[in-house]
């Protein structure tokens, strides 16, 4: 599914036009993109958190030459699954707390 088919996916189930749901996509995308570049993390009760994560420096290998090569250290984001989401991927229910 790309981001045209997600934005017509939420215009039925929502019963919106295709112009709200994409704006109301890209405004989510936008908001969760911006709080995870400041530092913070977006937990959606159910999907999953986003959150940055360092990576610390470290030596590589060039494939083509196998020369050594320093990667330089980076902050990169990450999204952790939530329970429900895992659960749907695997075909099972959710288990209630």
């Amino acid at each position: 599914m790309n981001k045209s088919e997600l934005i017509d996916a939420i215009a039925k189930d929502a019963d919106l036009s295709k112009a709200a749901a994409e704006r109301a996509l890209s405004a989510t995308i936008d908001a969760v993109v911006k709080a995870v570049a400041k530092g913070d993390s977006v937990t959606l009760v159910g999907f999953g958190t986003f959150k940055s994560s360092k990576r610390a420096a470290r030596t590589g290998r060039n494939p083509q030459t196998g020369k050594e090569i320093k990667i330089a250290a980076t902050t990169v984001p990450r999204f952790t699954a939530g329970a429900s989401f895992k659960a749907a991927v695997a075909g099972k229910k959710a288990k209630k707390k």
